[in-house]
């Protein structure tokens, strides 16, 4: 972490994306270069995508005694995947601002593991 002109400290930006499943971070110094510029434009994509994936799902549950197993499995899929895109963007503003869950520790599982449609 290094410390900006008002003498406050910076941390790393976590990115929405990983590298072989390892999270990546982009250098405090960097905000409001071209990767900063991509991580912001995934981060709107992934929460517009997690409205509508809601918004969806909503209406698919109101149909929920006409659903079988795979549509039941094809709901909850989506919207675990979403649920991890948000709370990854989650602990990135989070970390930004300086707020962090003291109740995340080692053993918390990592966001990105999200289960296939094949599991």
């Amino acid at each position: 972490m290094r410390e900006d002109a008002s003498g406050s400290v910076k941390s790393p930006r976590l990115l929405p994306w990983t590298h072989e499943g390892e999270p990546c971070w982009l250098s405090a110094g960097s905000e409001g270069g071209v990767l900063s510029g991509l991580a912001d434009a995934i981060e709107a994509e992934q929460m517009r995508d997690g409205h509508e994936v809601l918004f969806q799902s909503r209406g698919l549950l109101e149909q929920s005694e006409r659903l079988g197993v795979h549509e039941w499995k094809l709901i909850a899929l989506r919207l675990t995947e979403s649920l991890a895109d948000v709370l990854r963007v989650s602990e990135s503003r989070g970390i930004r601002l300086g707020v962090t869950d003291p109740t995340l520790g080692d053993d918390a599982e990592e966001i990105d593991e999200v289960p296939t449609a094949d599991e």
